[in-house]
């Protein structure tokens, strides 16, 4: 008998047939199962791995042994006269057959069912890598282009290192380096980037090339302060941030009394190694006595930690300071922040804390008219809390005017310019602010919802997806990317986008919406149902947009009479909602706007013109 026979008779073949049958399907299943574990491609190979070694053994033990009725036999020990190898050959025939079908049907089940899910993720992921390349390079660009727009006339302070004993003056090392970014800003020759983006690398293990390169600043200030008794030791160094190198560095070793003159000084000799030329004075600081601003340093510290008690030791302090100093203005105008963000978070009756707010910027006024930040909580209480934009406007161009570089108020006049309808307008000064306040999630934000209402969809969700590269959690980001895409017909992917949204008022508001925009009636009625019964009472205005967005006119307009009834917040910008875009036609749109004091001829004739620093251009109303 010829080998051939041989291996026939001993269903070798056949087992090397199931064996090879069995192996692919086993491998089918394990390159489908696995990734839903998480798991990457080693886990398959190992598997063919395996089984391509096991057909060795698995060959060799079907030509020496067979299996008879009395159990495994060596081959060479069993009479072939009661051989029954030719029923295993049929029992292997059908397991073959079996093992077929079931390789027939899973290819079916993966061609026709898995195979476009698994096309669709594919493709999905590409397209977030690919976005997510576009924002880099985007990003990338717009770094090189402001590097090269400014020169080597860009620099960004970091917060300085508290090099105290007890770790106990972080207040006055963060203080000096904040007062020190204020003068460098007053130069207008220079860029500076804002506190909220240089200070978020604050204990932080960094290395200086990646935060200029973050930052797109040629220049980085970095420091420390070390105090004991009266005496003060302030280190600086400034670093050309591409070569890694030192320009400059001092170390001051003085009493407290001269804190101002250090840092006019660190001032003065940044701007001379950077070789700008001046236009005007050099910077000076604001000067007060050495106890008095020790104290409002450290006021100024805690009313940035937001919360009660904070707030209450923050007001005490510079009621320190104004007793020592009442012609003292930054403390004054640092009593009316405070008391305007109490009004805010509900820790103040709000009636009370703008009557407090509003006596302490006019106490600062009247010391110097020409103080920004006091016009520009001006601006905030006449636009967020008595809805009088013309005031705001008043007050928000003359704080520019004074403080052109002010980060803050820029995007607050933005949100003001939003209001207004100009959006256009509004999107220049939020792409200025966050040019010189990159990595602040807020500017990102604000520029995101200036787009949105602009309806250029893709810019709205490039920049909301900026945010959430520098903050995951930033609330209502994934909702705003999830409106822009429902705006664009991407249903789907914006059901996707609202179920991210952290905050639950709008994650349930998102899927609402994009239930209704797939046509799942059923799961928009509960969704709808649960907006009304936890939200509605509060946040009636987000109740009619869902009513509005779904074209239930009569249900939005209920909904919009409630929120005006109860003067809502946020009003000021409805009209400009594009959920709102079904209802427009309505004649009671219009009589919404003029009650809530928006109409066309209203906003038209508001007066509102800010020039941006450094050539960056001029908005008005004749833009």
């Amino acid at each position: 008998m010829s080998v051939f026979d041989e291996l026939k008779r001993r269903n070798v073949l056949r087992v090397a047939a199931a064996y090879g049958v069995a192996a692919w399907l086993i491998i089918q299943i394990a390159e489908t199962i696995f990734p839903l574990f998480g798991f990457d491609n080693t886990p398959a190979r190992i598997v063919v791995i395996l089984l391509a070694i096991g057909i060795v053994p698995a060959l060799i033990f079907a030509w020496a042994f067979e299996l008879t009725p009395q159990g495994l036999m060596k081959e060479s020990e069993v009479d072939r006269s009661v051989s029954i190898t030719a029923g295993t050959g049929k029992k292997l025939d059908r397991t073959i057959m079996v093992l077929l079908a079931l390789a027939l049907g899973y290819f079916a089940f993966d061609k026709f069912i898995l195979g476009p899910q698994r096309d669709a993720t594919v493709q999905r992921r590409l397209a977030e890598q690919l976005t997510g390349v576009a924002e880099e390079a985007r990003r990338e660009g717009h770094t090189e282009a402001l590097i090269r727009s400014y020169g080597d006339r860009s620099i960004a302070v970091l917060a300085f290192a508290d090099m105290s004993q007890d770790k106990d003056q972080e207040y006055l090392s963060d203080g000096i380096a904040e007062e020190l970014l204020n003068l460098l800003a007053r130069v207008p020759e220079l860029r500076v980037i804002s506190r909220s983006s240089a200070f978020s690398y604050k204990g932080k293990d960094i290395k200086i090339a990646d935060v200029a390169r973050e930052l797109g600043v040629a220049h980085i200030l970095e420091g420390s302060v070390r105090k004991v008794a009266n005496r003060v030791r302030i280190t600086v160094q400034l670093i050309e941030a591409r070569s890694d190198t030192h320009l400059w560095s001092e170390i001051y070793d003085r009493n407290l009394h001269d804190l101002f003159a250090i840092q006019e000084e660190i001032a003065t000799s940044v701007v001379d190694k950077l070789k700008i030329t001046l236009l005007g004075d050099a910077p000076r600081a604001r000067k007060t006595d050495p106890g008095a601003y020790s104290l409002f340093l450290q006021a100024r510290y805690l009313g940035r930690l937001g919360n009660a008690d904070d707030y209450e030791r923050a007001i005490v302090l510079l009621g320190q300071v104004l007793d020592i100093d009442p012609t003292y203005s930054a403390a004054w105008v640092g009593l009316s922040r405070n008391y305007i963000n109490q009004a805010g978070a509900g820790l103040r009756p709000v009636d009370e804390g703008l009557a407090l707010a509003r006596e302490a910027t006019a106490e600062a006024l009247s010391i110097d008219p020409k103080y920004a930040p006091a016009h520009a909580d001006l601006g905030w209480i006449a636009m967020v809390f008595d809805n009088d934009l013309a005031t705001a406007a008043r007050h928000y161009e003359r704080a520019l005017a004074l403080d052109p570089a002010d980060v803050r108020t820029m995007l607050d006049a933005a949100y003001l310019l939003i209001a207004l309808g100009r959006l256009d307008q509004s999107i220049a000064l939020v792409e200025f602010a966050v040019s010189r306040d990159p990595i602040n999630t807020a500017g990102h934000i604000n520029l995101g919802r200036s787009y949105h209402y602009a309806g250029r969809w893709d810019d709205a969700i490039s920049a909301y997806r900026t945010a959430l590269l520098l903050n995951p959690g930033r609330l209502n980001a994934n909702y705003g990317v999830g409106e822009a895409l429902l705006m664009k017909g991407e249903a789907e992917a914006a059901l996707q986008a609202f179920a991210q949204e952290q905050d639950d008022e709008y994650r349930v508001k998102g899927i609402a919406l994009a239930m209704h925009a797939l046509g799942r009636q059923t799961e928009y009625d509960n969704r709808l149902a649960e907006l009304i019964d936890r939200w509605g009472q509060e946040w009636p205005s987000e109740v009619a947009q869902v009513h509005a967005f779904t074209g239930d006119v009569d249900g939005a307009f209920v909904w919009l009479n409630k929120a005006i009834a109860q003067n809502e917040d946020g009003l000021t910008e409805q009209f400009l909602q594009p959920l709102y875009a079904p209802i427009r036609a309505d004649p009671r749109w219009t009589q919404f706007l003029e009650h809530a004091g928006h109409s066309p001829a209203v906003l038209d004739s508001i007066e509102f013109a800010v020039t941006l620093p450094e050539g960056g251009g001029r908005t008005s109303p004749s833009d």
